[in-house]
């Protein structure tokens, strides 16, 4: 939260570039947005910080606030936390060690892969699967932006979701851990910095869900590092290079629609992408139609974290490049990888230490009588609407203005539709005045 109390977000609304067009209208799957005066206006509250507004905004109105570069200087230690989805971005990339070697020729003193905490995850994961009172299906947390959904949308699925931190999360603490204890020096002065490919990583830094502080001091986007990062790579890199990459490729594998279902090894998964049709497969789990399910991996992206809103790289050349460099990757499991003694270890820091709670940001009112009161009303306006949903009155639906205008923020006479009929309703009653005043 911010210091007056407001929840963070990173995406956010450029208005000088906003011609109120109602493209992200009608995209954003919490109905977040609303056009008024001619320009788009964001409900914090309901925001989860997708980035589908700014995929589907042709005039470049949203913007995802992240990190500049610059910002490692601030500590004298940096480390740099690649997403498995910054190796995709490349052409001809054959070793991983390029990429290592590119980061701290750009500044980090040291690199750790997220991919590495990947592999820590997929460990707790397929612990909790095997445990009797686990929930079915279990809910991946990996996708903040889809855990936010899930507090928005379908607050009744939270028991649902495995309650341990994102790869991001796990891989800064080791790095810190790690680093510190190599080079004893005090964690205050170490900089973790997350490689990101979309906006709701840097909120689910600033707001961390879960867990009351984020290990991670920063997020810069693979937009911005794309640029210096493509010259540094044209120097080739050894095989040797590799060395130090200490993740599987199965962690790598992440990167991509289906990777943590697969590098857990759960064959009775479903995994989804695109924030639509993960809330689609939500609200059939919430109507227990997949009960059967054992494990559920939803992405707000399309093809993944690959197709995050801040990576360069088209979404299918990119998940193809990943496919590519897993035949290249040593062939270990994650089980393989972090020993039985590692995880006793990270056992404590891996698990979320506070409750994941709902967020009433669709409610009508906070007292029951009167939220009740206003869903008749609401009921009640909604039939007069034509039910297009078509977005001309700002509002993303029907049924949305219907609420808006209950809540004191629309009218109706803001419908076209209901406008048209009052207009041609006067008009008929101006021309009848005007008959019977010349009789």
């Amino acid at each position: 939260m911010s210091n007056d109390g407001r929840y963070y977000h990173s995406v956010t609304l450029d208005k000088d570039k906003c011609v109120g067009c109602t493209n992200c209208l009608k995209r954003c799957p919490t109905e977040a947005i609303r056009v008024h005066s001619g320009r788009a206006h964001i409900i914090d509250e309901r925001c989860i910080d997708c980035g589908e507004c700014i995929r589907v905004c042709a005039y470049h109105a949203k913007v995802a606030t992240t990190n500049p570069l610059q910002t490692i200087n601030r500590y004298p230690y940096k480390i740099a936390l690649p997403a498995p989805a910054l190796y995709g971005q490349f052409k001809n990339l054959t070793h991983v060690g390029s990429v290592t070697r590119a980061l701290k020729q750009m500044g980090f003193d040291a690199v750790y892969d997220v991919a590495r905490g990947a592999d820590i995850v997929t460990r707790v994961v397929q612990e909790r699967l095997r445990q009797p009172d686990c929930p079915r299906p279990l809910i991946s947390s990996s996708c903040p932006a889809v855990v936010r959904l899930i507090q928005i949308r379908f607050p009744e699925l939270i028991e649902n979701i495995v309650d341990v931190k994102s790869p991001m999360e796990m891989a800064a603490t080791q790095a810190r851990k790690e680093f510190c204890r190599e080079h004893n020096v005090d964690p205050a002065e170490v900089g973790c910095f997350f490689i990101t490919p979309c906006a709701a990583k840097m909120t689910a830094i600033r707001n961390p869900i879960g867990h009351e502080t984020s290990q991670v001091s920063g997020a810069i986007s693979i937009l911005e590092m794309y640029g210096l990062m493509s010259g540094l790579l044209k120097k080739p890199c050894l095989p040797e290079d590799d060395a130090g990459f200490r993740a599987t490729a199965l962690g790598v594998g992440w990167a991509r629609t289906g990777g943590e279902a697969t590098a857990a090894g759960i064959e009775n998964a479903l995994a989804v992408d695109g924030i639509e049709h993960v809330a689609k497969v939500l609200e059939e789990i919430e109507n227990n139609r997949l009960s059967g399910l054992s494990f559920f991996e939803g992405l707000a992206c399309v093809g993944g974290c690959v197709g995050g809103p801040l990576v360069f790289e088209n979404v299918f050349v990119a998940r193809n490049r990943i496919r590519e460099l897993l035949f290249r990757l040593p062939k270990l499991r994650p089980e393989e990888n972090i020993s039985d003694e590692e995880m006793r270890e990270l056992w404590h820091d891996v698990h979320l230490d506070q409750p994941i709670e709902p967020v009433k940001a669709m409610q009508l009112d906070k007292n029951l009588q009167e939220a009740l009161k206003k869903m008749d009303q609401v009921e009640e306006i909604r039939q007069r609407l034509p039910g297009l949903d078509c977005g001309s009155c700002g509002s993303p639906s029907c049924q949305a203005l219907a609420e808006d205008i209950v809540q004191g923020y629309a009218h109706e006479m803001d419908c076209l539709f209901v406008l048209k009929a009052r207009v041609r309703d006067m008009a008929k009653q101006m021309v009848e005045l005007s008959d019977n005043t010349r009789l």
